[in-house]
């Protein structure tokens, strides 16, 4: 690490990215971002930035700053500055349109920090790593998509490193948080989940297994649970991937319980960035004890400093002892993958469709503690649905339906069954469809005696459940 910065009291993150800067091989000296000529100026990000930061720009006119919108590869999709003089300086070191500044192409800056760890980041000075930035100051933080919580991009802004940066980072987050807000707004009204928190606790026979064991029969289940299991079996560092609500976590957790030892399972989920350093302060002394085995999940969302230090303790423990779970190999920061000798893939349900009615019965027995009875128009409902949110969804779905009743019929089930149109639907829409299928699947229920119900015409009707693409089981 350059001595300059070694010599002060940098912060962990800022002395954490300048290790990484040199491992990455970063000229600490030239400026020599990646360029590409393909800008996404098409996506809900850049639309919703750009008009964020223009009315930004607005109030700030004469302020010699330069407003910016990255993706989450760090390339810079826009920028906006009036001020002529900047303008020219940050072409000069490719602070621009069409380069990446990703940490790893240009080390240690604000809009590459911010992304590396999610999280607000103010990069002054000396602190950069490259001399050819160290005239200015930048404060960026990350945009999350405000539904799935995903890292879409960066917004940055840059100055002057003599100007005062004391409102830099506060006008930053603002421009963010309105960015975020503005995606969802314009996102036909999508719900905005809860900032994910961090979960540590004991796995108790998989969150699938029963006294009956595992109640999935399907050959894509049982082909990636023995492969994961041959890999803990052999000691090798093991990845489970595939997409939210699989069962990812189940599966690590059955494959595991498969081995002789029989470890105590830990089931640790990330946190949102704020409150990562407490968590991995909770669960990995579990590493070090004997007979324990850590299920990690979210580990694609930490933050590149958190991902560092976990790399560093999985490595120093057996691999048998840690499973990761990520959607897929890519998604994984890289010294987390670099530590995965093998990797399996568990199909989605819409893959796996002789399990959904065992897992519809095994989530309804959990609920009411005794067998719940389907009726061939739920059964038809279930194994007809294309279960976008996979087992999370159907364990939900059915448990709402049991709460409802010991005999469940179509009625009692969600009508998000009964499909929908491939557009959002309006919170108006969404009343409609939903009365619409609520009368239509009470049993016995006709065209003609729904219409009169719901007060509109046979005709009407049909258009509706058309353009609802409501199908009712008979």
């Amino acid at each position: 690490m350059d001595d300059e910065l070694a010599g002060r009291a940098a912060p962990g993150r800022l002395r954490a990215s300048w290790l990484r800067s040199e491992r990455y091989g970063v000229s600490p000296d030239h400026v020599d971002p990646v360029f590409s000529g393909t800008i996404d100026t098409g996506s809900l990000l850049y639309s919703c930035a750009s008009e964020v930061l223009s009315g930004l720009q607005a109030t700030i006119a004469n302020e010699p700053v330069a407003l910016m919108i990255a993706d989450r590869d760090g390339m810079v999709l826009a920028r906006l500055c009036p001020d002529t003089t900047i303008q020219r300086s940050l072409d000069r070191v490719h602070l621009a349109p069409g380069f990446s500044y990703s940490e790893r192409v240009t080390g240690t800056n604000g809009l590459g920090l911010s992304l590396a760890d999610r999280a607000p980041t103010l990069v002054k000075a000396e602190e950069h790593y490259c001399t050819g930035l160290r005239g200015y100051t930048c404060a960026a933080v990350p945009v999350l998509d405000p539904v799935h919580r995903e890292l879409v991009g960066s917004v940055n802004l840059t100055t002057w490193s003599g100007s005062s940066s004391a409102l830099l980072l506060a006008l930053a987050q603002a421009a963010a948080s309105a960015t975020s807000a503005l995606m969802l707004a314009r996102g036909a009204g999508r719900t905005l989940p809860p900032a994910p928190r961090g979960e540590v606790f004991t796995v108790i026979g998989g969150s699938l297994a029963s006294a009956d064991g595992d109640p999935c029969v399907s050959a894509a289940w049982h082909a990636a649970l023995d492969g994961a299991a041959t890999a803990v079996q052999r000691g090798r560092g093991l990845a489970v991937l595939g997409a939210p609500g699989s069962g990812r976590s189940t599966l690590a957790a059955l494959a595991r319980r498969r081995a002789p030892d029989r470890p105590h399972l830990l089931h640790v989920r990330a946190p949102d960035a704020g409150a990562v350093a407490g968590w991995l302060a909770l669960w990995t002394p579990e590493l070090a004890k004997p007979g324990t085995c850590v299920i990690i999940s979210g580990a694609d969302t930490l933050p590149a400093w958190a991902a560092g230090d976990l790399a560093h303790l999985l490595a120093a423990a057996s691999p048998d002892r840690w499973v990761l779970t990520a959607p897929d190999l890519a998604a994984l920061p890289a010294e987390l993958s670099a530590l995965t000798a093998a990797a399996v893939t568990v199909p989605g349900l819409a893959q796996r469709p002789d399990d959904v009615l065992p897992l519809a019965h095994h989530f309804a027995a959990r609920v009411r503690h005794r067998p719940a009875v389907f009726t061939p128009r739920a059964v038809a409902a279930l194994t007809a649905y294309h279960w976008p949110g996979n087992t999370r969804q159907l364990r939900r779905i059915v448990r709402d339906a049991a709460n409802r009743a010991t005999t469940i019929d179509l009625q009692h089930l969600s009508t998000e069954l009964l499909d929908g149109p491939a557009r959002q639907l309006t919170r108006l829409e969404t009343l409609e469809r939903d009365e619409i299928a609520r009368c239509l699947t009470e049993p016995g229920q006709t065209m003609t005696r729904a219409a009169e119900e719901l007060g509109i015409s046979r005709a009407t009707l049909y258009r509706k459940t058309a353009y609802y693409r409501i199908t009712v089981p008979r």
